[in-house]
């Protein structure tokens, strides 16, 4: 729960919420990777990073949130940052490999997700 809490937070606030609505530079580097429409898909990382990372922080659609951040770390890892050395792509590597541990192991015992779970499994 921690590691989810401050993951969603970190990202959302640090990352994320600078992406809303994105900056024109944003959006010509989303551009230079060759996304048709670099408008729309530099609105959806930063969507991704906020509203993913604020998904992630409560445990509400955990698994769903981790595959949208997973996607836009690893966009960011092999389009934007694929030239650059380790140190530069390290950050979003880890944000790609918790977002992948997320999506394998769901919310955990305090999350929003589970007490929805929790709330099925009871009434069947």
């Amino acid at each position: 729960m921690i590691l989810r809490v401050y993951t969603g937070l970190v990202l959302a606030s640090q990352h994320g919420i600078r992406k809303i609505p994105p900056p024109e530079k944003f959006i010509q580097g989303v551009g230079e990777l060759g996304f048709p429409l670099p408008e729309v898909f530099a609105w959806w990382a930063g969507c991704a990073e906020f509203f993913g990372g604020i998904l992630l922080a409560v445990g509400l659609l955990t698994r769903p949130a981790a595959f949208v951040i997973l996607i836009t770390m690893v966009t960011a890892v092999f389009g934007r940052h694929a030239a650059d050395p380790f140190s530069v792509k390290e950050l979003a590597v880890t944000y790609g490999i918790i977002a992948t541990t997320f999506l394998l192991v769901g919310s955990g015992r305090y999350g929003i997700d589970r007490l929805f779970h929790h709330q099925r499994t009871n009434k069947s």
